[in-house]
């Protein structure tokens, strides 16, 4: 098995931004309208983007990095 590795992004105001967002919105992604489990960070559509070998990148907020 390879080994993944999913950071936060390196800008610390997004990730500040971000965190906020979050909090206001009781963990759920703040750049999905939906409060719906799928939406609550870590979103599932990163989630299954972090399962894929061959993606490399942000999820959507750009809040984590998953790098290959």
């Amino acid at each position: 098995m390879i080994p993944i590795k999913v950071i936060l992004n390196p800008d610390a105001e997004v990730v500040a931004r971000l965190k906020e967002g979050l909090e206001r919105k009781d963990g759920y992604c703040p750049c999905k309208l939906a409060k719906i489990p799928e939406n609550k960070c870590m979103c599932k559509e990163f989630r299954e983007q972090i399962a894929d070998p061959d993606f490399e990148g942000f999820c959507h907020c750009m809040l984590y990095y998953k790098s290959k």
